[in-house]
């Protein structure tokens, strides 16, 4: 089992028991390391903030609620090269991708910024994460 599996079962396990084999859950988690195309954690945030979607993006990272997003703030926010990508991977419509990914995105983000930040390195925050639990 290579990294980026083992990083999607620990992904699973902080979202309340996701499947650690959801293959969309997989794709996301590679886009979340500093080497990834988008940048990692600070990237992908960075990116919904520059897409006009910084109040509901900011709102995952604070400590407070987590707003709502559309499957179609999920394509406005990643952009739909990275949305065609991530369905790519997960062998699902970018349809299909931005649906399940509005219901992943914002509690991923809340549990990978535990105190209102984007740590340094999103992929060590996930082991403590785990070795906290």
């Amino acid at each position: 089992m290579g990294l980026m599996d083992q990083m999607g079962q620990v992904v699973g396990g902080l979202l309340g028991g996701q499947s650690a084999q959801n293959p969309l859950l997989q794709a996301v988690t590679s886009l979340l390391g500093n080497n990834s195309n988008l940048g990692g954690l600070a990237g992908l945030v960075q990116a919904f903030q520059k897409n006009g979607l910084g109040e509901i993006v900011n709102s995952w990272v604070s400590t407070g609620q987590n707003m709502p997003v559309s499957p179609q703030q999920i394509e406005q926010g990643l952009g739909s090269d990275v949305l065609m990508q991530l369905a790519s991977k997960a062998g699902l419509s970018p349809q299909d991708a931005s649906s399940q990914l509005s219901n992943l995105l914002p509690n991923l983000i809340d549990k990978l910024t535990p105190n209102g930040k984007i740590e340094a390195d999103p992929l060590a925050q996930l082991l403590k994460l785990v070795q906290g639990k």
